[in-house]
């Protein structure tokens, strides 16, 4: 295979074969780098397609050997977007190569040459790529981790307060609604759709009963929620429990619901098993500019263990 003269081709929506070989080459950049080089909403949008998402697909004698993944769905920050080259393939400029073509696609969708670009594990490369075409870092995004097994604090819930489990296809448009209002300030999270939703709920990882709803017990309200999520081991690294995400309705803040809902996910997850194997870490991510999650994470427990960097343009 001849890696030094590389094809780019732009598309809509990848083909099937095409979005599985990327996605088996971002396994492979993951275990060589320590980070997966593309987000879950990303790795959706190339298996289902999406109206804000374009797809660069590098080859190099027919054989995939980089992606790019080009969200253009926020009209106010504009396009954003993750890129990646296979390890046997670097060192080549195919990184400049579909950098450059991203920088190119972005002023074409989103007409003022805006650009903001995710490099997942802060990687040297990323950063020197970045100062070559005038990206400047903006963002942090911090995965947090702690033991599984470590103690969780025994909390109840506030006077007026239920909690209970989510209820697929009866609970979706009332969670949609909490979710927006909880993450108004945070379109990656806020803007999700119905069908974001429900194409988690046909992930593997999926369990309703580790989704957890706090509920006004006289009205049945949507007070706040904590999902959990569970991946698989992976090399040498056991099975790990996320807290995949924690919103509170921002008329509820103060009463303690975010910081309730975190230790009853957490005390969820201590007695998860994958494939009969105990968790053995629970990882989070979070703003760094965000104290105050920030500080109940940490108090549960929580420490820094990777970052990712978004960087604009």
């Amino acid at each position: 295979m001849d890696l030094a003269h590389v094809s780019i081709e732009t598309v809509d929506r990848a083909d099937p074969a095409d979005a599985a070989e990327v996605l088996e080459l971002a396994r492979t950049a993951a275990g060589a780098d320590g980070a997966s080089p593309l987000s879950e909403q990303s790795r959706l949008e190339l298996r289902h397609g999406a109206p804000s998402a374009r797809e660069l697909i590098a080859r190099t004698d027919g054989h995939v050997v980089g992606f790019a993944h080009l969200d253009a769905s926020d009209a106010v920050e504009g396009p954003s977007a993750e890129l990646f080259v296979a390890p046997v393939a670097r060192g080549h400029g195919h990184g400049r190569a579909l950098l450059e073509a991203l920088i190119a696609e972005a002023a074409r969708v989103g007409g003022t040459g805006r650009l903001r670009v995710w490099a997942h594990g802060k990687p040297p490369a990323a950063e020197h790529l970045a100062r070559a075409y005038d990206f400047t870092a903006f963002r942090e995004l911090w995965q947090m981790r702690r033991t599984a097994s470590a103690p969780v604090t025994e909390s109840t819930p506030p006077p007026g307060v239920r909690l209970r489990t989510f209820r697929p296809g009866e609970d979706d448009l009332a969670w949609l609604a909490l979710n927006a209002k909880a993450f108004a300030h945070h379109p990656e999270q806020g803007s999700w759709t119905l069908d974001d939703l429900r194409r988690r709920f046909d992930e593997p990882w999926f369990d309703a009963l580790g989704f957890f709803l706090a509920e006004d017990a006289d009205t049945g309200d949507l007070l706040g929620y904590h999902w959990t999520k569970t991946h698989p081991a992976t090399g040498d690294e056991g099975p790990l429990g996320e807290v995949y995400v924690v919103g509170v309705d921002p008329s509820q803040q103060g009463r303690g619901l975010g910081a309730l809902l975190t230790d009853v996910g957490l005390r969820h997850l201590r007695a998860v098993e994958v494939d009969g194997v105990p968790l053995s870490e629970v990882l989070l991510y979070v703003d760094e500019d965000n104290t105050a999650a920030v500080k109940v994470y940490t108090r549960s427990g929580f420490r820094v263990h990777a970052v990712d960097v978004m960087y604009r343009r």
